[in-house]
């Protein structure tokens, strides 16, 4: 099968990636084997090929927003039949036993692993994944939109869910989004859905700005401006600590500030004002099944509408370097089986 391997990091502007043939993976018993038609890129993938994220494997495919078809099942698999359309996300596997698997915090495994970056992803024409760990996907998504649903949009989902606010707070919830690439412009259209307010602080009138006002927000501004109204809540989701308090000043009275990055910048120095009043600040860690199994259905009632650019396989390098320098206008995507 054709292939992007990773053997070292490197900046994407010295184009780590390989295409090359290699052999197709095998299903373990527990294991489904896709036919990979999309694989959507990624922030996290740009951490991985850079190395800001240390190499776990080496060497490795990258890609964790993975939309195939069923090919072949383990022999122990049930309910998951060839033919079947389904997606591969960032937590691959976890223990079962650890503390947190047993509390129903499986994203803080102890010894999860993680597509495209421990373990082998989707830059490639085959990939597999547990499939305990796979998402039968609704067909009202199409292949090129559905690929960042299974990471832009659970990791949006899940800072959505940590920003504290109840099913009635979000009806008039005032809440801002700090950079507007993939998860921002998914997350708006959860936010908005539900009745809030959303006020979009990011770079690139061209781009994240012109996207986030067509998207609906009520206010939008350069990345350090500061929102016309106190926030009730607030995301960052670009990996720049120097936002961090920004944002916090931002923020209401016991509102709550969700840093929605695996990576982020050193976060400077601060006065103890800007968290008083009870403001919380906490980080998201991956996601659960179950916040990929509600994600998907809530984003298919709305339904949610994924703004795409698309690379072909060989061009891998070339989405990263586009993502890493924001010109991707929403999410990237890499076209792998164009039939």
């Amino acid at each position: 099968m054709k292939a992007c391997l990773l053997e070292r990091p490197l900046p994407v502007e010295n184009r780590p990636l390989k295409l090359t043939e290699t052999s197709a993976p095998a299903p373990r018993a527990d294991e489904v084997l896709l036919k990979v038609r999309a694989c959507g890129i990624c922030r996290t993938d740009l951490h991985v090929c850079e190395g800001e994220l240390a190499p776990r494997r080496s060497p490795v495919i990258p890609g964790h927003q993975v939309v195939g078809v069923i090919e072949k099942t383990g022999a122990d698999v049930t309910g998951l039949e060839p033919g079947r359309r389904a997606g591969i996300a960032w937590l691959h596997r976890t223990c079962g036993r650890c503390a947190y698997c047993l509390k129903g915090k499986e994203n803080l495994c102890e010894r999860a692993e993680f597509t495209g970056w421990t373990r082998d992803g989707g830059f490639a024409e085959y990939a597999v994944a547990p499939a305990d760990f796979v998402y039968p996907l609704p067909e009202g998504f199409p292949d090129l939109q559905a690929a960042p649903l299974l990471c832009a949009g659970i990791i949006g989902y899940r800072a959505l869910k940590l920003t504290n606010l109840t099913e009635t707070d979000w009806s008039g919830a005032r809440l801002g989004i700090y950079g507007f690439g993939a998860a921002g412009h998914v997350c708006i259209q959860i936010a908005k859905a539900r009745g809030a307010e959303v006020f979009v602080a990011t770079r690139d009138r061209a781009r994240h700005q012109n996207l986030a006002g067509e998207l609906g927000a009520v206010w939008v501004g350069d990345t350090f401006d500061a929102p016309p109204v106190k926030l009730d809540a607030a995301i960052v989701f670009a990996p720049a600590g120097e936002l961090v308090p920004v944002a916090l000043a931002a923020l209401d009275r016991g509102a709550t500030l969700v840093l929605g990055g695996i990576y982020m910048s050193p976060i400077p120095q601060f006065e103890y004002s800007l968290l008083y009043g009870e403001r919380v600040v906490r980080s998201v860690a991956n996601n659960t099944r179950a916040d990929g199994r509600e994600f998907l259905a809530e984003a298919a009632r709305i339904p949610v509408k994924t703004s795409i650019a698309t690379f072909p396989l060989e061009a891998a390098n070339d989405a990263l370097i586009a993502l890493k320098h924001d010109a991707i206008r929403g999410a990237g995507v890499l076209v792998v089986d164009p039939n």
